[in-house]
């Protein structure tokens, strides 16, 4: 089992508290909006990590950071873009996707500062939306906040978003 660690928004400051709530991860997704390079450096000394650009970040990260990643872990595809328009999934393909590409068990997006946890039909052909909100400055009234998915063999065992305080936002399962 592995647990993978998501993160957006940092604009070159990485709260304290994202840095410890990341700490237990084993793999890291920085969904955009970067802001420093040394961002990454610091979120590599706790796991590897898969990072795109987002629209405040420029070519400093090098040929490692593109506009989209498609990392797969634990056998579970992901799809990473930082705005939301780009995970989206229809019949008439992806802007991140090319022809044969397999799809995305997991779509992961920043931009929008907002946390969100979605599944269903409007997020198909993927199992699970998730953006992470903002480490740094969210909105819509909701905290600083990460999310966190645990994966094992091909399988998505259980995803949540959370505040930087630790407080649970949104979770998948949805347990009685």
């Amino acid at each position: 089992m592995a647990t993978i660690g998501i993160i957006s928004d940092t604009h070159g400051r990485l709260d304290h508290r994202a840095y410890a709530a990341l700490a237990d991860v084993d793999h890291i997704i920085h969904a955009g909006d970067i802001g420093d390079p040394a961002i990454l450096r610091e979120l590599e000394t706790l796991a590897p990590v898969t990072a795109v650009l987002g629209n405040n970040d420029f070519p400093e990260y090098g040929d490692s950071v593109g506009r989209f990643a498609r990392p797969v872990l634990e056998g579970v595809r992901f799809l990473v873009a930082h705005y939301p328009r780009d995970v989206r999934v229809t019949a008439a393909g992806s802007a991140a996707l090319a022809p044969g590409d397999p799809l995305p068990d997991i779509c992961v997006h920043g931009h929008t500062h907002v946390p969100k946890l979605e599944w269903g039909s409007d997020v198909r052909p993927a199992t699970l939306l998730i953006c992470p909100g903002s480490a740094f400055r969210p909105r819509g009234g909701f905290p600083r906040s990460i999310a966190k998915v645990s994966v094992e063999g091909g399988r998505i065992l259980s995803a949540h978003v959370e505040s930087l305080e630790g407080e649970s936002l949104f979770t998948w399962p949805r347990h009685p």
